[in-house]
């Protein structure tokens, strides 16, 4: 989760090693994270899966503010299919906060980073 904050804040050789280490965390986590089962806990959403769907979430605004992409499907089949059922689940669903507001805002916060830097 920490690779995915600091590519936030990094540029150059930092972003890509920031880069590096959230591919090489969601690679570990779709290798031994699921298996077969839907949620993390089972059928059920647990604390695993909130603490990774918060970074997931995130991951993916990050993607939009900064135009890259790494959380991709047909890499991370397995993880895709359990976001989307995580995100479906009710309390979460009416709990995310707007994605496009949240990109929208960060785009000004990096800007503002990267210009005072």
């Amino acid at each position: 989760g920490v690779a995915v904050w600091k590519m936030f804040f990094s540029t150059g050789q930092d972003l890509e090693n920031a880069m590096k280490a959230a591919l090489e965390m969601l690679q570990t986590v779709e290798k031994h994270g699921l298996g077969e089962k839907k949620f993390f806990n089972g059928d059920n959403i647990g604390l695993a899966d909130l603490a990774f769907g918060a970074i997931a979430y995130w991951l993916q605004v990050l993607e939009d503010v900064m135009g890259v992409k790494l959380f991709e499907s047909h890499k991370f089949p397995s993880l895709h299919g359990w976001f989307e059922n995580f995100r479906k689940v009710p309390v979460i669903e009416e709990n995310l906060p707007n994605q496009h507001e949240m990109v929208i805002a960060f785009k000004r916060r990096r800007e503002t980073l990267m210009t005072s830097a």
